[in-house]
């Protein structure tokens, strides 16, 4: 454990007439050698002589790492030196995230979360964009709204700990680009408009109370590569370990944008491009959030479907996993072709408002416009694999690993998503569901400060594709809206199924 913080208890003597020493370079003087050359912030000269007093000179100091040196950012009466916590942050550009970390083992001692209240500027990130461009006063209002966020969840990990949060030394975030200008209360305009330049990608460590955060410690935010690929991407290379990695992995987090990274520990190739809001439910006429009340499991036989419902009470829409779900069960039911298309002679669809549809629960249908528009975000989800492989002379099967990010990969059945071909047909063991490695590995930052150092090498030896600008990515991904492909040989494993059930 090289955590971004630490804490020591000092044993002091009190000044003399033969030992006059300040009580600032008392307390450096006190520090060990192997820290090198150390700093005291302002704030903590401030309050050292009550303290020092009223502790009988027997005090913990917090000290975080500067990116150059140590700085003594907290006092505290006593020997506190075992709670040496941290936060770690995944700021989301709908839900704000954040652990508290115990940095003597790198356990996490409790979770919390809540709505980003930049939703009040818009529900989507361009609204918000737009809202504060070239508009000080607005962009200082989406900021405040984001340290508002961050507080009421601070609020929540100190409520589930007894600790008070102030006295953290560090605090670790991970988030898209657009997210961390607002965060620095940086305009955002430059991530959307050509010639697509932000204001900023890489950043240093910051004082939290200078950015408005009530902690003691530092802010260090995980950089960005660039416009559509933000730090919460680089902070899910660090979580999978994925530039340690010898053999050549997959790491794909399929949102609002999907991003993508190929490589291992000797190169790193990465590329974003619109994926639509698909995987949380917001293109189909019943989808929503994985929240109580959607439907995150389908299973159809002998013509009667089979729910799981999160909060196990009555369904009220489906989220991104109970999608794909169903997609899955239609096809391999015969109740949906090669093309997404519902087969009216299958049984067991209803004409609604001018289309095919089917009821999979009372009152709720799934309707052939959604299939259409969400087999769009598969067949771009799809397509980014299969031309970033292809770019490097990789063939599918050489692919160690396929980390998929996000809560939606968590809970997503890897068969469903293979049949539909979401996901490639690799042996199921290298299908990794990752979870939220945006803030694993913002927890593992805070662990590990030589992970801050090492941040630059990973942005270096990383290129960079806009898919947008490739020039048949279009073509590819006609081609990928088929379920589960237009080539079905590349899926073995689909193929034997519809075989098995004579439906090839």
């Amino acid at each position: 454990m090289e955590p971004l913080c630490q804490k020591l208890f000092l044993q002091l003597s009190p000044p003399t007439e033969e030992d006059p020493r300040a009580e600032k370079q008392r307390i450096l003087d006190a520090l060990p050698l192997f820290l090198g050359q150390v700093q005291m912030a302002l704030p903590v000269m401030r309050k050292l002589h009550p303290i020092l007093r009223d502790a009988g000179w027997q005090v913990t100091v917090t000290l975080a790492w500067t990116g150059l040196c140590w700085e003594v950012v907290g006092l505290a009466p006593g020997n506190t030196a075992d709670r040496n916590y941290g936060v770690c942050v995944d700021l989301g550009s709908t839900t704000v995230c954040m652990r508290l970390v115990d940095l003597s083992t790198g356990e996490t001692i409790c979770q919390d979360s809540a709505y980003n209240r930049q939703i009040a500027f818009g529900e989507d990130i361009l609204t918000r964009v737009f809202y504060s461009k070239d508009n000080a006063p607005a962009l200082e209002e989406i900021r405040q709204a984001t340290l508002a966020s961050f507080r009421e969840v601070l609020e929540g990990l100190e409520r589930k700990s007894g600790y008070p949060v102030a006295s953290c030394g560090a605090m670790t975030v991970a988030g898209n680009t657009t997210m961390m200008h607002f965060l620095l209360g940086l305009d955002a305009f430059g991530v959307f408009a050509s010639p697509y330049a932000p204001r900023a990608m890489r950043f240093d460590p910051y004082p939290a109370r200078d950015l408005g955060l009530p902690l003691d410690g530092y802010v260090y935010c995980y950089p960005c590569r660039a416009n559509y690929l933000g730090g919460d991407i680089v902070s899910g290379l660090v979580a999978t370990n994925l530039t340690q990695e010898s053999e050549i992995c997959v790491f794909l987090d399929i949102g609002t944008n999907g991003e993508l990274v190929v490589g291992n520990r000797e190169f790193l190739m990465a590329g974003a491009g619109a994926a639509g809001p698909a995987l949380e439910g917001g293109v189909v006429k019943t989808g929503m959030r994985a929240v109580e009340g959607a439907v995150s499991y389908v299973r159809l036989e002998k013509g009667r479907f089979y729910l799981t419902v999160l909060g196990g009470g009555e369904p009220r829409g489906l989220c991104g996993s109970g999608i794909v779900d169903l997609i899955a069960q239609l096809y391999l039911n015969g109740m949906v072709d090669l093309r997404g298309k519902l087969i009216p002679e299958s049984g067991g669809l209803e004409q609604r408002d001018g289309e095919w549809a089917v009821c999979y629960a009372p009152g709720l249908y799934f309707y052939q416009s959604d299939i259409d528009a969400f087999l769009q975000t598969k067949a771009a989800a799809n397509t980014m694999v299969e031309y970033m492989l292809d770019a490097l002379g990789v063939p599918m099967d050489q692919v160690g690993k396929f980390f998929v990010a996000g809560a939606f990969g968590t809970y997503l059945d890897k068969e469903s998503a293979v049949t539909i071909g979401l996901y490639p047909d690799l042996p199921r063991d290298r299908i990794v569901s990752a979870g939220n490695t945006s803030l694993e590995g913002a927890r593992r930052l805070l662990c590990n400060r030589t992970i801050w150092d090492g941040l630059d090498r990973i942005l270096d030896t990383m290129e960079y594709v806009q898919f947008g600008e490739v020039a048949n990515f279009i073509d590819r991904m006609a081609a990928a809206k088929a379920i589960p492909h237009t080539d079905l040989s590349r899926y073995p494993s689909v193929r034997k199924k519809l075989m098995a059930r004579g439906l090839l």
